[in-house]
């Protein structure tokens, strides 16, 4: 066990599993959680030291997004997305843009989003559908974003757009919150599971900024995504799903021995359940090995590591519906009626299979990359 997850595992029973119930129940963003992550300096993971960050690479990353998800999956999502967001930021930003999001982040403890999926081409978020115009080095935005994570949360958010000069080219935009014309349909979120992530559309009248506030030269938006953004983001899916392979098999084993019959037999002395509990743990192992291994690999920037990164954020994904799977028949009526996180973590489970880039899209992009193919 590293030393990074214990601390992020310890964190996150003291101030990440105790509001789970709640910001299910109410479908509400986990800001008492966001607030202690602040303090602690988790926003600032993946920063240089050097600019007041702790310099930790995507290895811990991924120890840290799995911890958080051993508590609360939308938490840990949401953590996950700003990680990659400033990511993003220092890959390509203007020394200006780093300079003020930097200091946002270390000093006023400000976290960042992804607003990237659009209703017309829904996983597939890198074909942007939002309308541009320029004039004067302003650039002025119109469309929807249809599920922006921590939505009137997060202080800034990276929009995927068209670009205005270069041809089928997208660029990376940061808007910063509260932006005239930048505004959120909550009332339309109401998701089965994740419900912590507030995923709700986001409108975007007629939104004006200078170009100061685009991320990189303009045209280079897909580059960004396959190098600083798909890469973590995929990695940390991996991370959050094998988190939450492991917090059913902890419920799910914790359950079948307390489980007494009038006999005096445990849940856990049936064959039928051991085995149950023997799947589940194996899929939970293999899905939190994968993922650490997908990491070492990008850490030491191996030739195979996006191959890795995909295929563990795949074999997550599928894992976790399994386990979820498996952990209600172990629950039985207990699970159903929701006497048990089972339940809940059945729901957020789900997610994942559909979570741009879905399942599917990743399984064509490993395809590409195992044959030496452009991705996407």
């Amino acid at each position: 066990m590293s030393d990074t997850y214990a601390e992020a595992k310890k964190f996150a029973e003291e101030f990440v599993a105790p509001y789970s119930k709640e910001i299910d129940k109410k479908a509400e963003f986990p800001k008492e959680s966001f607030e202690k992550m602040g303090e602690r300096g988790y926003f600032k993971l993946l920063l240089p030291e050097a600019v007041g960050g702790l310099g930790k690479t995507l290895l811990d990353h991924a120890e840290v997004c799995r911890a958080f998800a051993e508590g609360n999956a939308s938490t840990a999502l949401c953590y996950m997305m700003h990680n990659v967001a400033l990511m993003c930021v220092m890959s390509y930003g203007s020394d200006q843009m780093k300079e003020t999001v930097v200091k946002d982040v270390v000093e006023k403890k400000r976290f960042l989003a992804l607003a990237y999926s659009e209703f017309g081409t829904g996983t597939h978020f890198y074909k942007s559908e939002i309308k541009v115009r320029s004039s004067d080095n302003r650039v002025t935005f119109n469309g929807v974003k249809s599920m922006v994570t921590s939505a009137e949360n997060a202080s800034y958010y990276l929009v995927i757009a068209p670009s205005i000069n270069v041809k089928d080219g997208v660029d990376n935009w940061l808007f910063p919150l509260g932006t005239p014309g930048l505004t959120f349909q909550m009332e339309l979120w109401d998701g089965l599971g994740m419900r912590g992530n507030i995923s709700c559309p986001m409108k975007i009248d007629d939104v004006t900024l200078d170009e100061s506030w685009r991320i990189g030269a303009e045209g280079t938006g897909l580059e960004q995504v396959l190098t600083a953004v798909a890469p973590p983001f995929v990695l940390g899916l991996a991370a959050i799903y094998a988190g939450v392979c492991q917090n059913l098999l902890d419920i799910a084993t914790r359950h079948a021995k307390q489980r007494v019959y009038p006999d005096g037999q445990a849940l856990c002395n049936i064959e039928t359940v051991q085995i149950h509990l023997a799947n589940i743990y194996a899929r939970a192992q293999a899905s939190k090995l994968f993922a650490l291994e997908a990491a070492r690999a990008a850490v030491a920037g191996e030739a195979d590591a996006l191959a890795k990164i995909i295929a563990s954020r795949v074999f997550a994904s599928e894992s976790v519906i399994e386990c979820g799977r498996l952990a209600m028949r172990v629950g039985g009526g207990k699970a159903y009626n929701k006497h048990t996180e089972i339940e809940r973590l059945l729901r957020d489970a789900y997610a994942g299979q559909i979570m741009a880039p879905s399942v599917d899209v990743l399984l064509v992009w490993l395809g590409k990359a195992l044959t030496d193919q452009p991705i996407p």
